[in-house]
């Protein structure tokens, strides 16, 4: 007896069929819109480096962004703040007043609760080395090194997360990848009263190449060394397994992987280790510019490639993806996936 061979494309055959049996979905309430806000503006600023992304001042042009993120199904921000001024320790970034404080408040005022307001929680964008933790020197036998201070820094990120939650934010992002960063914040913002903020952590973020764009548009890269010791490293994914677990035993809500692309399989690692989790990836700056650049030279389909990248993401395992496409991949959607 014979059997005829198994044809697979009868389900490929048309785009209605396609659709019907497709395993992964993909929608605008899935994605983040990072939103960066600069303090001594009086009008949105282009990022070089990031074709199509703007600082915004506290005002509202940042409002209307914003609203036509919600208009398409964006449900949710991630703010990062460039202050005015900047110190040694951070310390401006949990002024009352300051720069991400005062953009909270002001969407919480628009918005009320039909936004999500995620703020990034580091201090390297607020201070005048760049790092994001404190470094301070000393001894290692005969000689003197400079380190980073992982449990002064804690104290810093900790007042930082009470004052965003304390003017409205939903949710703080630690990004430092200081040792001890979540239970740390956790602490505070319970004895403040905010136990209903929540904690989306950078788990697992790598010391990466990836994130040139960014570091142009905050001005935060480090101004002597690098982060690779409290940073991971690329070579490692089980790793990942670790950060993430210290992370869940101290009190994180949501999870992340930082950058998503080349990191798709520790996106998976993850989730399935915690499968329990929400899991954030971060569709970083340097992803993001490389599609830009290759679309303006013509090489690539922008829209199509956008889309194959973000799908790649959720279908790798995350139930958010953080990206600066977000507003550009809702109104894409609205058209349908070109699969």
């Amino acid at each position: 007896m014979s059997f005829p061979f198994l044809r697979p494309r009868r389900l490929r055959a048309t785009k209605a069929i396609r659709d019907l049996v497709a395993e992964t979905s993909l929608s605008p309430s899935d994605f983040i819109l990072p939103v960066f806000v600069r303090e001594d503006i009086d009008k949105p600023e282009p990022i070089e480096a990031m074709p199509g992304q703007y600082r915004f001042p506290v005002g509202d042009e940042l409002v209307k962004y914003v609203r036509e993120a919600l208009e398409l199904g964006v449900k949710a921000v991630l703010l990062f703040g460039y202050p005015k001024e900047r110190d040694e320790k951070g310390l401006v970034a949990a002024r009352r007043d300051g720069v991400v404080q005062r953009a909270v408040r002001l969407l919480r005022r628009e918005f009320g609760e039909e936004l999500v307001i995620f703020t990034d929680v580091c201090i390297c964008n607020y201070t005048t080395h760049g790092h994001c933790g404190i470094p301070k020197r000393r001894k290692k036998g005969p000689i003197e090194v400079t380190v980073i201070d992982n449990d002064e820094t804690l104290k810093v990120i900790s007042e930082i997360a009470v004052s965003h939650a304390e003017a409205g934010a939903d949710f703080v992002a630690p990004s430092g990848m200081m040792d001890g960063m979540v239970k740390a914040i956790r602490e505070a913002l319970d004895e403040a009263g905010y136990s209903d903020v929540g904690i989306m952590s950078y788990a697992v973020k790598y010391a990466s190449g990836f994130y040139g764009p960014f570091r142009e548009a905050l001005e935060s890269a480090p101004r002597f060394g690098d982060r690779r010791s409290y940073q991971m490293d690329p070579r490692n994914a089980l790793e990942a397994i670790k950060e993430a677990r210290l992370d869940v035993e101290e009190g994180a809500d949501i999870l992340m992987v930082k950058p998503a692309l080349a990191y798709l399989d520790v996106i998976s690692l993850v989730k399935d280790a915690f499968p329990e989790y929400p899991l954030a990836a971060y569709n970083v700056s340097g992803e993001y510019s490389m599609v830009k650049a290759a679309a303006e030279k013509g090489w690539i389909d922008e829209r199509l490639v956008t889309l194959e990248i973000l799908t790649a993401i959720k279908r790798a395992g995350a139930d958010i993806i953080i990206t600066y496409h977000a507003i550009e991949a809702a109104k894409w959607l609205r058209e349908g996936l070109p699969f």
